[in-house]
């Protein structure tokens, strides 16, 4: 190890917990000529510390696609108070990312690789006009739908499975027999095999009117799978697909056996988590 990687990994570690809009960015990670959240952090860090460590985030989260609980490590120098910088952030960020809760942390943990399991969620808002204030956050759906039909079907991806069939296709990617992991880049030893612990549909009442709410928790995604799930439990809703279909499409592991790709703005990264060693 050379003397500088040594003492990078001596520096005080962070863990940062966001919200954020995500229609304005074009996603999570850094790309030259566009703004990211990953590269609206650095910068803000920067302009704090003087220091642009790149922040590691436990996800990449799509163009268009929000957070409740994105987490992000990254490791400054800079003696700085919990508070103080998580006050100092806010300031200097874009009004539509906010850090939540700032806090050290083990040298060790890493927003992506110490993560055990994440929490997103998807809304789908029901009446016949959806209000502007609403439109960048949900996927506007009047049509009927069979809330019941489509909860069955959910329940049908809990467990260990192979979801090769709702990752988004690349052909680069597909020639090596790898897909886009949204976690950790390029699948490794585990393919596509993801384990789901929970995944259902629930109905919400709020002032504008009826949300459809999907909330899935696994060990991890890949690229679009989390749309892509949703676009086929639609498509179950509609009568277009079946409940008793599901094990069929996850068998097929072919993008083309399941349903299409839901909008990225009804989408939400609600939470990480990590294991009680991780801090």
């Amino acid at each position: 190890m050379t003397e500088d990687a040594e003492s990078a990994e001596k520096l005080p570690n962070w863990k940062v917990t966001l919200a954020y809009d995500g229609t304005d960015f074009s996603g999570w990670q850094v790309q030259p000529g566009e703004r990211t959240i990953q590269g609206e952090l650095q910068a803000a860090l920067g302009r704090i510390t003087g220091e642009s460590p790149l922040p590691q985030g436990s996800g990449r989260t799509d163009a268009g696609v929000h957070a409740l609980g994105q987490v992000a490590s990254f490791a400054l120098a800079a003696p700085i108070p919990a508070g103080n910088l998580l006050r100092a952030l806010n300031r200097a960020l874009p009004q539509a990312i906010r850090v939540v809760d700032a806090e050290g942390v083990a040298a060790d943990f890493h927003a992506r690789h110490s993560a055990v399991a994440k929490t997103y969620e998807y809304r789908v808002f029901r009446e016949a006009i959806c209000p502007p204030e609403l439109a960048r956050y949900v996927l506007a759906c009047s049509w009927p739908l069979d809330l019941d039909e489509m909860d069955r079907a959910a329940r049908l991806f809990e467990g260990e499975h192979d979801f090769l069939s709702f990752a988004a296709t690349d052909p680069d990617l597909k020639t090596r027999g790898l897909a886009l992991d949204e976690d950790v880049g390029a699948v490794g030893g585990r393919g596509a095999v993801r384990i789901v612990f929970s995944s259902g549909w629930e109905r919400r009442t709020i002032e504008a009117g009826e949300l459809l709410v999907y909330r899935v928790r696994g060990n991890g995604f890949l690229h679009h799978m989390v749309r892509n799930l949703v676009g086929t439990l639609i498509d179950v809703g509609r009568g277009r697909l079946t409940a008793e279909g599901i094990p069929q499409i996850l068998a097929a592991r072919a993008r083309s056996a399941a349903g299409p790709t839901a909008p990225a703005q009804g989408l939400f990264l609600r939470s990480v988590e990590y294991g009680e060693d991780s801090f």
